[in-house]
């Protein structure tokens, strides 16, 4: 069985069929390429682990050739060989990005230890690359669980956005999850193979923010020991998330607004500037706009990052995602800890969607892992729930009864959360929908026309 497939590039035929028949001979699979074009030609055709490049081509040099694996080949590494070896062109050659750089004659010892080095390194690049697009799926707006109109319209705005460098400001309270949709902005830009970098700036004195920001050298103050990479420096070409911006002091706004607009800054001790190509996305749990009025935000600040601006709603205002969400985290963990459970009870539903959810998602979640748990049951009932939360949910039923809400009229918003539900599982078809619910199509209309459904769907054009 062959070791890795090898694609090897040489003018010279004598020394490409002897390279070849020596790889074979190691186990390898070769395929041979005489001249740029050949080269370009076998690597859009198939995949290889490994390109073992000379340098001279009667049509280009290897030099062309590792830009072009560079550019549209990232799984690929490339050894480098030529006959006229100078210290200048090994640079060249690294610095493009080959992993080897071996002149001629070649000794087979040499060529099969870089080979081997060189497949190892192949096989950490093709891990990295599956880890990453493991993470753009995790990450992507489609795990981003929701049928709210609120959160369609955030989606919109994201998928707007993602691909520009315009800096993005998100505001809503904690646990809404603005830390993945800052993240499903970096995997959706064409900075998603470079770093994401995230910072709660409220979890770190002032002192130590700057630090962690724009990094240290040697000897700055009291403990720091050796040079320290900022994180700024560390999302170079990618983008860094700065959560809880309002928590930062006067000072370090001032040196926020710099970077913002020369995307430079000095690190804590030293003279040298540093300038970074990064895409800055903020999140708030405060309203920035207010902040400012008291005197707490900068004004040129605030005017600075709020380009785009992106409102999280909390849960409690879209009650429909509750029942989702909370199904979505049962399925999780169920499997995360190995417990089987066919579901959550209507009681159970019910007061998960009467809850305010100060908390928001987050809470969510923890409720639903501590409930797959705690539960004896097949089904997750009102006795598995904290007794906060049914308390609280039937301090709300009894209050909405108290100040003389009808049971009609206690029963219209679940009821048009319900059938919007329906209607977006269906795509909007309304015989379906009708189907689902097990009511006619007369009634469905009717119910539609009641609850603003109708409107909704002629603006989505459905």
């Amino acid at each position: 069985m062959a070791k890795a497939n090898v694609l090897i590039v040489d003018d010279d035929n004598i020394i490409l069929d002897s390279l070849c028949e020596f790889m074979n001979l190691e186990g390898y699979e070769t395929t041979p390429a005489a001249s740029f074009a050949q080269a370009a030609e076998k690597l859009k055709a198939q995949t290889f682990s490994l390109v073992i490049t000379d340098v001279n081509m009667p049509d280009g040099d290897g030099f062309e050739l590792l830009k072009l694996i560079k550019k549209k080949y990232k799984g690929t590494v490339a050894i480098v060989i030529t006959g006229y070896g100078t210290i200048e062109s090994a640079v060249e050659a690294i610095k493009i990005g080959a992993y080897d750089y071996l002149t001629k004659p070649i000794i087979d010892d040499d060529l099969l230890l870089a080979v081997e080095r060189a497949i190892r390194q192949q096989s950490l690049l093709s891990e990295n690359m599956a880890l990453r697009s493991q993470l753009a799926d995790k990450y992507s707006l489609d795990n981003v669980i929701s049928q709210d109109y609120k959160m369609a319209r955030i989606f919109e705005l994201v998928e707007a956005v993602a691909d520009s460098k315009t800096t993005v400001l998100m505001q809503g309270p904690s646990g809404t999850g603005k830390s993945m949709i800052a993240r499903a902005i970096h995997f959706r830009s064409y900075r998603r193979d470079k770093p994401f970098v995230e910072v709660s700036c409220g979890a770190l004195p002032e002192t130590l923010l700057e630090s962690e920001l724009f990094g240290h050298v040697k000897g700055a103050f009291t403990g720091a020991v050796a040079d320290k990479k900022g994180k700024f420096l560390a999302a170079d070409g990618g983008t860094i998330f700065l959560d809880e911006i309002s928590n930062a002091s006067p000072a370090m706004q001032v040196k926020l607004l710099r970077i913002l607009q020369d995307r430079q800054f000095e690190p804590v001790g030293s003279n040298k500037t540093h300038t970074v190509d990064i895409r800055v996305v903020l999140a708030s749990n405060l309203d920035i706009a207010e902040e400012v009025k008291a005197g707490r935000f900068r004004e040129d600040l605030f005017y600075r990052i709020n380009v785009v601006t992106v409102h999280v709603p909390p849960l409690r205002e879209r009650v429909a995602d509750v029942p989702l969400l909370a199904g979505y985290f049962l399925k999780r963990f169920c499997q995360s800890h190995a417990r089987q459970k066919h579901g959550i009870t209507d009681a159970a539903f019910e007061a998960l969607q009467r809850y305010q959810w100060p908390g928001n998602v987050r809470e969510l979640e923890n409720v639903i892992e501590r409930a797959v748990l705690l539960s004896k049951g097949e089904m997750i009932d009102v006795a598995d729930l904290p007794q906060s939360l049914v308390t609280q949910s039937s301090l709300t039923t009894s209050t909405e009864a108290a100040e003389g809400t009808s049971l009609k009229q206690a029963m219209e918003e679940p009821e048009r959360q319900f059938i919007r539900a329906t209607l977006v599982a269906n795509n909007w078809n309304r015989q379906n929908t009708a189907k689902a619910l097990q009511i006619n199509r007369t009634t469905l209309y009717k119910k539609m026309k009641r609850n603003g459904l109708e409107d909704e769907a002629e603006r989505l054009g459905l």
